[in-house]
């Protein structure tokens, strides 16, 4: 109860009354959820870590990143059900946003949520260092925001398999998009990141503009040393918004 009211005064102070009403709507009702300054409607899934990203994405903002350029491009990687994307796309309408997700049932909502974007397209691959290479969807139990990805040499026969699915690289991506930059690259991969800045970075990560990380070492242990060895490399400035890291590239791109 305590913390239904404070997440209730938090839109309010938001939304005004209008976020009185948002809030009590997200207790009882999942689908078609009318939020102030989206176009769409927005569907949930009850008892599930969805409400929780709403939370992030529509309450604390916590991609609400000041830009000194207008993003033209933007690569959601960890893409769960589509917030991220969407709250992207009604911050820049003209920007065109493309999604990563890995687990059959995220992706099924993120398709549904995104439908009326035309600015949104997706892919439901696993984001790696290497193309085209098989991987499994690993249930931890960290919830439908938490699923991870796993070898064939990292299995062990305790974990909760939900499948595999193919690779995809961020260079891969560029060449979908045909786009010589990344203006905007969020990174929510629940450790992947390790083999994200394993190696076959340089032709990218020099050419971000705006990189918003979430890391995991408490998921899967010095799963950011890469990360921190490869951004190293490079000149950009950082800051901290929520759970994310910031990274903002120095280089005029």
């Amino acid at each position: 109860m305590i913390n239904f009211i404070k997440i209730t005064l938090r839109y309010y102070y938001k939304f005004g009354l209008t976020g009185i009403f948002l809030s009590i709507k997200l207790l009882f009702i999942k689908n078609n959820l009318v939020v102030p300054n989206i176009k769409y409607p927005i569907n949930l899934r009850k008892d599930t870590s969805d409400l929780a990203t709403f939370h992030q994405m529509f309450n604390k903002e916590e991609y609400n990143i000041n830009l000194d350029f207008t993003p033209k491009n933007i690569i959601d990687l960890g893409a769960n059900i589509g917030l991220g994307a969407i709250y992207f796309s009604n911050r820049y309408p003209a920007a065109h946003i493309f999604c990563v997700e890995i687990e059959q049932s995220n992706y099924k909502l993120l398709k549904r949520n995104i439908s009326f974007y035309e600015n949104i397209s997706s892919t439901m691959k696993a984001i790696y260092n290497i193309n085209n290479q098989k991987v499994n969807i690993v249930d931890k139990g960290y919830g439908e925001w938490g699923y991870m990805i796993e070898s064939e040499k990292q299995l062990k026969e305790n974990m909760n398999l939900k499948g595999s699915i193919s690779t995809i690289t961020v260079d891969e991506i560029m060449k979908i998009l045909n786009v010589k930059k990344i203006d905007i690259l969020k990174i929510d991969i629940e450790g992947a990141e390790h083999e994200l800045f394993k190696n076959n970075y340089d032709t990218w990560l020099p050419n971000t503009r705006c990189l918003i990380i979430e890391l995991h070492d408490r998921m899967r242990n010095r799963s950011s040393q890469n990360f921190f060895k490869a951004i190293s490399k490079y000149d950009f400035s950082y800051s901290h918004q929520g759970e994310n890291l910031v990274f903002i590239n120095n280089k005029k791109l």
